[in-house]
């Protein structure tokens, strides 16, 4: 289910993209434009948006996503009609271990259905649903799903990411694994920064929505940043992306590495390939989705 359609664009039901967001959705500001980009989406079948934890940072790290999901749901005016599954409240203890959710089992649900159609699993922070979906349910390596994750270090060292860090048992559990994954590191997603000045003239004018999402940002700025700054990446918005435009950037097939606990890179040669992106087109991206607001603010009125 999108809130947006297009009156000359019909799109058959089987050749929608199969799409389950997992978010850390209050952990910064750049979250919240990826979810309404994802919701906005017509060529997107959205089973469902997953809350996650973002650490230990702050308590009930995950019932804090849980809010501010429903608050970005209410905005579009779509309280109801989007299924939100709560995901896991912590990290997985080890690699043997799942944090049971109804965020994860919303995964297993529609990984196991006979739907020829890949299942795309987007993961704006930690891995841990995945990773706990799989512990719960091994077989949903049998099925076409494909992980979409943003996170992870430069290639080919690595080093400290703060979704990796997150949960480096799920990180090691799903690279380890026989699912697809499509790695989106952090020279990548770090690549897709707007400023303050774009962001007031293409998404503050636009209602209730536009506001939130602008004030939003230059609000946590203001509380998290020392220096001036009139900018930020909207670092998790390439998972969309992809999932629209899975060639929108240049990216290779490497086999999967681990991780160790400083988060660099393991490579064994054990594991089977993944795709690793090194670009993404953000003229593209920003672009489709300040155009998705626009309309989305005209046809709300």
């Amino acid at each position: 289910m999108t809130a947006d359609s297009y009156s000359f664009v019909s799109y058959p039901p089987e050749r929608l993209n199969r799409v389950i967001i997992n978010t850390d959705a209050k952990n910064e500001a750049d979250d919240q434009y990826a979810i309404v980009h994802a919701l906005l989406t017509p060529s997107f079948d959205l089973h469902g948006i997953i809350p996650a934890h973002f650490g230990t940072r702050v308590a009930n790290s995950m019932e804090a996503s849980h809010a501010e999901v429903e608050l970005l749901l209410r905005l579009m005016r779509l309280e109801g009609q989007v299924r939100v599954a709560a995901g896991a409240g912590h990290a997985l203890p080890d690699d043997r271990t799942p944090v049971p959710s109804p965020g994860a089992e919303l995964i297993i649900a529609e990984a196991m259905k006979p739907d020829p159609r890949p299942l795309h699993v987007a993961f704006f922070g930690p891995l841990t649903d995945m990773a706990s979906a799989l512990l719960l349910e091994p077989r949903i390596e049998e099925h076409n799903v494909r992980v979409v994750w943003i996170g992870g270090g430069p290639w080919p060292v690595g080093g400290r990411e703060f979704n990796l860090s997150n949960d480096i048992h799920a990180a090691n559990i799903i690279f380890r694994s026989r699912l697809e994954v499509w790695q989106m590191p952090s020279t990548v997603y770090r690549l897709v920064a707007v400023s303050y000045a774009e962001l007031l003239e293409k998404v503050y004018p636009h209602g209730a929505l536009g506001r939130y999402l602008v004030e939003q940002l230059v609000a946590w700025n203001a509380e998290h940043i020392e220096r001036a700054m009139e900018y930020r990446s909207l670092g998790d918005s390439p998972a969309v992306g992809a999932i629209m435009y899975p060639d929108g950037g240049r990216w290779s097939w490497q086999p999967a590495p681990e991780f160790d606990a400083q988060m660099h890179y393991l490579h064994t040669g054990r594991n089977r390939p993944i795709r690793v992106y090194e670009t993404f087109d953000a003229r593209f991206l920003l672009e489709d989705m300040f155009a998705k607001i626009a309309r989305f603010a005209r046809q709300a009125g």
